[in-house]
């Protein structure tokens, strides 16, 4: 069992700054690409931010610039920086992680239970 569990969502005015954190628990063996995604009303849930154990990072063109993904392997962690937020930005943002656990020889993705970023003035 693998259970990725997200916080630092909220309400934030245009241009601030908030910081989602995602950890991952379980019967882990291994993490490879870790992310973020985003999922509005009506709408299919869509790539924010990868990266990969080796730090390598994909960002969506709206972000660039604006969001930085990292991640601890170690701690299984991973954690997107998010400034200069635009109302756009409003939605629901899910951890993703491709995980390799105990019990199987395959990565298969798991999701966090997701958290709320609004951006409004």
């Amino acid at each position: 069992q693998v259970q990725l569990v997200e916080s630092g969502g909220g309400l934030v005015h245009p241009g601030g700054s908030l910081r989602l954190s995602c950890a991952a628990s379980g019967s882990i063996s291994r993490i490879n690409t870790m992310g973020w995604y985003h999922q509005a009303p009506g709408k299919q849930r869509e790539l924010v931010a990868t990266i990969t154990r080796a730090g390598s990072r994909t960002y969506a063109d709206s972000v660039k610039g604006r969001f930085t993904i990292s991640r601890d392997n170690d701690k299984n962690t991973v954690v997107l920086q998010m400034n200069s937020l635009k109302p756009e930005d409003t939605s629901v943002y899910y951890c993703n992680a491709q995980v390799r656990a105990y019990y199987t020889s395959t990565y298969e993705p798991y999701w966090g239970q997701g958290t709320q970023v609004t951006v409004s003035s």
